[in-house]
């Protein structure tokens, strides 16, 4: 029996891998966006707004911030369960408090991307202000969360 309790530690390998297929695949959507929107650019130069290039590129960092939190979560659970990895200091995950704070962190630069993406289309003060405001209060939350729940 502690011998199936030991090894069944090893069926995190499932989300790290579909966590991993789903990163490549968030990276290679944004390598792809990011090439179209330069050919457009390029095949338009003269006649498009600034501000429209902009609006373009700002969702395809949403698109590799995501898949950064995707490739940090799948690290993170293989160091975690399965094994250690050779990865650079601030990539070590030690505990799952380390991986929620760095999954937090990320989250935070999504919804701070989300939140300029709006800002930019600006349709709405009033909603660009709660929108700011619930961005703000899940921040908070999440700072807060990980600065008390890292003190011993």
């Amino acid at each position: 029996m502690n011998r199936l309790l030991s090894n069944s530690r090893y069926l995190v390998i499932i989300p790290v891998a579909v966590s991993l297929l789903a990163a490549a695949a968030a990276f290679i959507w944004g390598g792809y966006r990011t090439v179209s929107v330069i050919a457009h650019l390029v095949s338009t130069i003269g006649t498009m707004e600034e501000g429209h290039a902009i609006i373009e590129l700002i969702p395809i960092m949403d698109t590799f911030l995501i898949a950064t939190a995707l490739l940090i979560f799948a690290l993170g659970m293989y160091e975690l369960f399965i094994g250690e990895v050779d990865f650079p200091e601030w990539l070590v995950v030690h505990d799952l408090h380390d991986l929620k704070a760095k999954l937090g962190s990320v989250i935070i630069l999504v919804m701070a991307v989300a939140f300029l993406e709006n800002l930019i289309k600006w349709k709405d003060a009033w909603e660009t202000l709660m929108f700011a405001g619930a961005i703000t209060l899940v921040s908070a939350a999440l700072i807060a969360f990980s600065y008390f729940m890292g003190k011993d």
